[in-house]
């Protein structure tokens, strides 16, 4: 029994179920950004940081718990380059003690550290970081309009832009929920959630395509359910081997890039969700249809349908 003859789990039997949950979903991260809104980090708010390089590489641990007592309440501690090098960085506005009372504090248990240097960020700067940061999210959703647009159909399009916005607003919902910080390095997370989000809606949508020219019987709803049948493999095979390196990134790469993997650990679930349901759900509710993806055709050449197949790696999976 060949492939499409065998008869695919009916993922688009569940299209209701995956709408509104998909809605309830955005509905409440739209919620939580207005409400609690994001825990911005000093990226975006401006602060102070203060570098140390120590004798002995120290634990980050006791630094935080050294500083806690010392009466600062939010800062960042993290090694920079090296095991011995610390850089401390706090909300606190720069002045000329602030460096010197965070060195007194920290060589107060005995440790020997020399202070490096001492910068302030102003929040002007993290203004313009806010602003150019959701300008490059809204450019990047753009351009993969125009590029989809292009690459397949208008309707495929619309259909992968909306998925993108979907998994980034999600992603920012749970950030508000939980208050996690949201800095530059999370920033830069959403930025690959949307390449990662992209690349798999793009297989969906290309065998989408080449099963609308394919198959001779059967509508968009029997060819879009054939379709994501036969990538499903593909799908979860990509997004399990990501997901074991982020986890592995998350519990062994250290508080510098917690939030990060977080990030594209949500990401990269909620992404290949919307792959499989929301850019075929939206395909369905256009009304996507053979005509709209058949090649047009000339006269005494080859018909439409066999001047383009598909890609052998595609017929393998």
């Amino acid at each position: 029994m060949s492939e499409q003859e065998k008869k695919p789990f009916d993922f688009m039997g569940l299209r209701k179920v995956a709408s509104v949950l998909s809605i309830t979903l955005l509905v409440a991260s739209v919620v939580l950004l207005a409400v609690r809104g994001l825990n911005l980090g000093m990226d975006f708010t401006g602060g102070t940081s203060v570098e140390f390089e120590y004798a002995e590489a120290p634990s980050l641990d006791e630094i935080r718990t050294t500083l806690s007592d010392a009466g600062y309440e939010q800062f960042v501690v993290q090694n920079f380059g090296a095991d011995t090098t610390v850089l401390v960085r706090l909300a606190e506005a720069g002045n000329d003690k602030l460096a010197e009372s965070v060195t007194e504090a920290l060589s107060a248990s005995g440790e020997e550290l020399e202070l490096i240097s001492s910068e302030f960020i102003g929040s002007q700067v993290g203004e313009e970081l806010r602003e150019d940061s959701g300008l490059g999210l809204l450019l990047a959703l753009a351009v993969v309009l125009i590029y989809v647009g292009m690459r397949f159909q208008f309707k495929f399009g619309i259909a992968s832009v909306l998925p993108l916005a979907h998994d980034v607003i999600i992603v920012l919902g749970v950030f508000a929920l939980f208050q996690w910080t949201f800095d530059l390095t999370v920033l830069a997370a959403l930025l690959a959630v949307i390449g990662y989000s992209l690349n798999d809606t793009i297989v969906v949508a290309d065998r989408i395509r080449e099963n609308f020219r394919k198959m001779r019987v059967g509508d968009s709803w029997e060819i879009i359910n054939t379709s994501i049948h036969q990538t499903i493999s593909r799908t979860i095979n990509t997004s399990g081997t990501t997901l074991v390196v982020l986890v592995a990134l998350y519990l062994f790469g250290g508080e510098a890039i917690n939030n990060f993997s977080l990030a594209l650990i949500i990401g990269v679930v909620v992404g290949t969700y919307s792959s499989i349901y929301v850019s075929a759900n939206l395909l369905i509710a256009f009304g996507v249809s053979r005509e709209d993806l058949m090649l047009p055709s000339k006269e005494g050449a080859v018909g439409a349908e066999e001047e383009e197949q598909p890609p052998e790696w595609l017929n393998r999976m």
